[in-house]
């Protein structure tokens, strides 16, 4: 992906300042666990490909914007795996935080990532007060009440779920400040980004309820089943497995057509059709496993 240094060494710029002075080993250790290695990044890379679509005039503020996004939702994956919500052994191939290093130090290690997030942003008022402030308020609303992560995570706890409200806050909400925040960070007008953010929320939301109902856990690097098991919405069980693929590909083909037009359109279509390529290898394993699914 084009963007991977510049995302990779701001991210770890940010885990270095926590980790500083007389910081407890422990914590600051865990911080790092929860970052290292990382995934695809796809949310910092969205930021950065729509802050260069927009001109990246002022690079450093992006790589914050972007490295911010990141940090919420590694934090974001710490406090899911705990044992009050999906209690998991295993994300991305390794023992989940509280399973390495504690329950106590894992929900601060969550607390912790939260909070260097908006610290990230707010050091960038240095280069443009304007853009950082309105970096930290798109972070916020994505992030807490009443539509952001912390809503998603709650709607698993409600009797009646409403699907699409449920997508749009669990998942959809980084890809939406992931867009926003790219043209925030670029000096640009956030709005004409929402679309795009959203469509690529929902996608990815589906695609991951797909990889849940036909991976298995050495393929998906976490344990897998865990929408049955805890009885979470789902398109799978909405709408079938192959209902999801045709869903899953209608969204992906609105976010290309939702891109504003921008200097840089062509490149960032080209990013989508990438991160579409990322979100769909559920092909061969419907094959396979289509008879008893």
């Amino acid at each position: 992906m084009p963007f991977t240094r510049r995302i990779e060494a701001a991210i770890a710029q940010a885990i270095q300042t926590g980790q500083a002075g007389s910081a407890p080993p422990k914590l600051a250790s865990a911080l790092e666990y929860a970052v290292m290695p990382g995934g695809a990044r796809i949310r910092p890379q969205i930021c950065l490909s729509v802050a260069h679509a927009c001109g990246d005039d002022k690079p450093a503020i992006p790589d914050a914007a972007g490295a911010a996004i990141e940090l919420i939702h590694c934090a974001s994956l710490v406090h899911d795996d705990m044992p009050c919500f999906d209690d998991a052994d295993i994300r991305r191939g390794k023992p989940t935080v509280h399973m390495a290093y504690g329950q106590p130090i894992a929900l601060l290690t969550g607390d912790s990532l939260i909070i260097m997030a908006f610290e990230v942003l707010a050091r960038q008022a240095q280069l443009d007060c304007q853009r950082s402030v309105a970096l930290i308020r798109a972070l916020t609303q994505s992030t807490g009440m009443p539509n952001g992560i912390c809503a998603g995570q709650a709607w698993e706890s409600e009797p009646k779920v409403d699907l699409s409200a449920y997508h749009r806050a669990k998942t959809g909400a980084l890809f939406v400040a992931a867009s926003r925040m790219g043209a925030i960070a670029a000096g640009h007008d956030p709005e004409p980004w929402t679309e795009l953010g959203a469509r690529i929320g929902e996608a990815f939301q589906v695609a991951d309820d797909l990889r849940d109902a036909l991976y298995d856990a050495k393929t998906l690097g976490k344990p897998v089943g865990q929408d049955e098991i805890h009885n979470r919405p789902n398109a799978v069980a909405k709408l079938g497995v192959q209902g999801a693929i045709r869903r899953l590909k209608d969204i992906l083909g609105g976010a290309i057509a939702s891109i504003p037009a921008c200097e840089g359109e062509a490149a960032l279509a080209e990013v989508v059709r990438k991160t579409a390529e990322r979100l769909t290898p559920v092909a061969p394993v419907v094959s396979a496993h289509h008879q008893t699914v």
